[in-house]
């Protein structure tokens, strides 16, 4: 840790993997996606294209199919398919709270600290998720890629669009930006956040955080608001 920890007044929170944990729905929506393309299931390509997938992940989902399918026609196709059959999988009561997440959310704000969510998928899946928590309520802000100019991560951008937004810090420095894989670390560090903090309840270990620049490792976001405090 630290004494930059005592002066974290912006808490920049990912999603899937790091509050909210959705057991695996990311590559099952992508199956769904795939297959609507023509992808098939236990080909080769198949496998090439869902081991991308976990690569990615914490990646903004249609930077992702861009890559995987080439043509924006295709790329817009695919993300669609895999939005809706995240939601659905998401209506279907398949999203649980990372143990602790809504806790340390709560205990971060009674510390004075400002708390954003982002994510990579697009808003509506967002919105699904966080209804479907009973969180649209729980923090002053969310932010998906849209509506950071449509950057997602390993960009800046969303953790800059809440620095911008919130005007809850004076320097870039006061912001900890927090998540499970090395797309989320890469975001932290280029938006020049004084904590970047990885969480081993997601898609990346820790020698993948620390090697994508996490100045700390956490058993889960339920360590958070002690680790800053």
């Amino acid at each position: 840790m630290t004494d930059t920890n005592h002066d974290i007044r912006l808490v920049v929170l990912d999603m899937a993997g790091t509050t909210v944990a959705d057991g695996g729905l990311v590559e099952r929506a992508f199956a769904t996606a795939a297959a609507e393309l023509g992808v098939e299931p236990g080909s080769s390509d198949h496998a090439d294209k869902l081991a991308y997938v976990r690569a990615t992940m914490g990646e903004s989902k249609i930077s992702v199919f861009r890559h995987l399918f080439g043509e924006e026609v295709k790329a817009q196709e695919a993300n669609r398919a895999f939005e809706e059959a995240y939601a659905e999988l998401v209506d279907g009561g398949l999203v649980a709270p990372i143990p602790g997440a809504r806790e340390a959310v709560e205990q971060l704000r009674s510390q004075g600290r400002t708390v954003v969510l982002t994510t990579g998928f697009a808003r509506t899946t967002q919105d699904a998720i966080l209804t479907a928590l009973g969180w649209q309520d729980l923090v002053p802000l969310t932010l998906c890629p849209a509506d950071a100019g449509g950057r997602g991560r390993p960009y800046p951008d969303m953790v800059l669009g809440a620095f911008l937004r919130t005007a809850a810090a004076d320097d870039v420095r006061q912001i900890a930006v927090v998540g499970d894989t090395s797309y989320d670390m890469l975001s932290g560090v280029r938006s020049g956040a004084g904590v970047v903090a990885g969480v081993l309840t997601g898609a990346h270990d820790e020698d993948a955080l620390r090697a994508s620049g996490a100045t700390q490792v956490l058993h889960s976001v339920a360590e958070l608001p002690g680790a800053l405090a």
